[in-house]
């Protein structure tokens, strides 16, 4: 068998290293391809398409695409005209606030985004988010106009986040949030939403502001009195209509319609039953009067000193990331649909920015919504002009159609939420994660269990925690594996896992799955002694031959700091001692370089770094054979 020489990568500068180290950091998509060897003009325009990727398809567009655009335009539009008022009571805001808020950000992302098929506005969870962190502070009826401030205040900083996540293209960020934490966080939070919609189901007047479950219990017995039958009839006849519609499109999604305009024909519905009845009973509450007109400006609302200015950020950094990552996910679930690519630093750019506009323009936080986009991508869009068609029929109903809400009754938004909500609860999801990965499954729960009994900030810290010490256990405590050989072949794989695989006599043969790092190395000096250690034992009682030679297998080695060097050279040292011999198998690249660069290699000898371990095997049983 011949034996091949392992060879050293090219010689590179400390400089370029580092261009090309964080050149993968930050555009491993190389946005600036297009551009090379371009003239001036064509880069201009090439700068358009790439800022505003209007300019790339808008061209090409032609009347087809306008049908089928206002055709799901206005299908969204009548989901989020109902969802708006609905998801603003959830924030603790102003009904007429949900309508800005689904006028002023669609027509920036339309011009900004880079998806097809999302449909933009509020979003139950960042509502929920926001309403509750900022009413632990400040209370939303003794302090509306303050409250108010907050919550155009956090909205910007919510903007100015995500657009600075874009632009410094810092997006990796948003991953800390793992799918198993965010399963959890909206399961607990969907319920939490639920239970807060009671009072509107009942009829209470006097309701806990609190986010947890056991002050929700309290206030909804404790209130018993303020009941009203009319109103819980009322609203779980609703509630009832609203979920049977939802599992009527869930179990036959050509007919997608039927839940998307099951909103707004129960707001119809009910505000024309309201209003029949309206001197008849007044214990059916109703959301009142609606200013009609555009989006007043609230840059003067914005809050920057003062006592509230910390709550301000950290509800805009916590409703900022939630957001962000529900809008991407849900971008590049539709964009896979239809084989087309979402640029995610493009739409943390086009998200800030249309946050950042509309805190000056009375919204707040808004984001790709799971169920305006799966009823605009059933509907037929083809471009992000649907958005526009949602919000010129927002318009119409904000400067024309406003006092036809006066008399709908509370109970109908409180059944639009928990029919929105209840969605999130992927038990199914859970059951996997249990099946599948235990550390998963505890930051699935703990998160879960956190946003119910503690708080939403609170438990979505503690599953975060729980990512985090997740990434720490993996890297300083990594995978170390002894290999066997497969019989007849030249392949090397786990004992452990393939009952084939035979260890090769005099041999310990062993991988490293990681990089080595100082937070690994203490650990895996001792691992592979350890596991020495278990080898000679195992040799002594079953009379085998001596171990000679450990090789350790380093293909999964992706890199080596100085701590990593000093422990291969501190093993080295102690095996020698034992009379054992120690070599390396096949160092990727950049591995070879920091151990030649170290002089480490010079210890090691000519035969102590092999290509493969077939070969490293292969020549030193053969150098022992030819010994006398």
């Amino acid at each position: 068998m011949e034996i091949h020489k392992v060879e050293l990568p090219p010689q590179r500068t400390t400089l370029h290293k580092l261009k090309q180290r964080l050149s993968e950091i930050f555009f491993p998509d190389d946005p600036f391809y297009p551009f090379k060897n371009q003239t001036y003009s064509t880069k201009f325009i090439l700068g358009l398409q790439f800022l505003f990727p209007i300019f790339l398809w808008g061209p090409q567009y032609n009347f087809r695409l306008l049908r089928s655009d206002v055709i799901s335009g206005l299908t969204i539009a009548s989901l989020a005209i109902p969802q708006g008022i609905s998801y603003a009571k959830l924030a603790n805001l102003p009904p007429i606030i949900g309508l800005y808020s689904s006028f002023v950000p669609p027509l920036i992302y339309s011009v900004l985004g880079s998806s097809k098929h999302l449909g933009v506005g509020p979003v139950s969870i960042a509502s929920m988010v926001m309403g509750s962190m900022l009413s632990e502070t400040v209370s939303f009826t003794q302090h509306p106009t303050l409250y108010l401030k907050m919550a155009f205040t956090a909205t910007f900083f919510s903007g100015l986040f995500q657009a600075s996540l874009g632009i410094f293209r810092l997006g990796f960020i948003i991953d800390f949030l793992s799918k198993a934490t965010l399963i959890g966080f909206m399961a607990g939070a969907a319920i939490i939403v639920s239970l807060q919609q009671l009072k509107s189901l009942l009829g209470i007047v006097h309701f806990t502001n609190k986010m947890q479950i056991i002050p929700v219990f309290i206030s909804v017995f404790k209130q018993r009195r303020e009941w009203s039958w009319q109103t819980v009839v009322l609203g779980f006849c609703l509630l009832v209509f609203l979920l049977t519609t939802r599992y009527i499109s869930l179990k036959k999604p050509k007919l997608f319609w039927v839940s998307a305009a099951a909103p707004l024909t129960s707001v119809i519905l009910s505000t024309i039953l309201v209003f029949l009845l309206r001197n008849k009973t007044n214990a059916i509450a109703i959301i009142g009067e609606l200013p009609k007109g555009i989006n007043p400006p609230s840059s003067k609302l914005l809050y920057f000193n003062g006592p509230f200015l910390t709550l301000a950020i950290k509800t805009g950094l916590v409703t900022g990331i939630l957001s962000l990552t529900e809008g991407i996910a849900v971008g590049r679930t539709f964009g896979a649909l239809q084989n087309y690519q979402v640029d995610g630093n493009k739409e943390m750019i086009a998200l800030g920015v249309m946050n950042i506009a509309g805190s000056c323009s009375s919204c707040f936080v808004t984001t790709g919504s799971f169920s305006r986009s799966a009823v605009n991508y059933n509907a037929g869009a083809q471009t992000t002009v649907s958005n526009i068609v949602m919000a010129a029929a927002v318009l119409v109903t904000l400067l024309f159609l406003m006092p036809l809400f006066r008399y709908t009754p509370n109970a109908v938004l409180g059944a639009i939420i928990i029919t929105a909500v209840i969605g999130l609860i992927d038990y199914q999801a859970a059951f996997k994660l249990w099946k599948v990965d235990k550390l998963d499954c505890l930051a699935c729960m703990c998160s879960f269990f956190g946003v119910l009994f503690i708080s939403v900030p609170v438990g979505l810290s503690v599953a975060v925690g729980i990512s985090v010490f997740k990434i720490l256990l993996h890297v300083s405590r990594p995978n170390t594996l002894v290999l066997g050989n497969i019989p007849g072949t030249n392949i090397f794989h786990n004992v452990n896992q393939y009952k084939e695989a035979l260890r090769i006599p005099s041999f310990l043969i062993l991988r490293i799955e990681s990089p080595m790092y100082f937070a690994n190395s203490t650990y895996l000096q001792e691992r592979i002694l350890r596991f020495v250690r278990e080898e000679e034992e195992h040799i002594i009682a079953n009379n085998g031959s001596p171990l000679k030679c450990i090789i350790l297998d380093m293909t999964a080695v992706t890199a080596i700091d100085t701590s990593g060097i000093d422990t291969l050279c501190e093993l080295r040292k102690m095996l020698e001692k034992r009379l054992l011999k120690l070599v390396l198998a096949n160092p990727v690249g950049n591995v070879m370089e920091k151990l030649h660069q170290s002089k480490i290699l010079d210890n090691f000898g000519l035969k102590g770094v092999y290509l493969t371990v077939g070969e490293a095997v292969t020549d030193i049983s053969s150098s022992w054979k030819a010994q006398p």
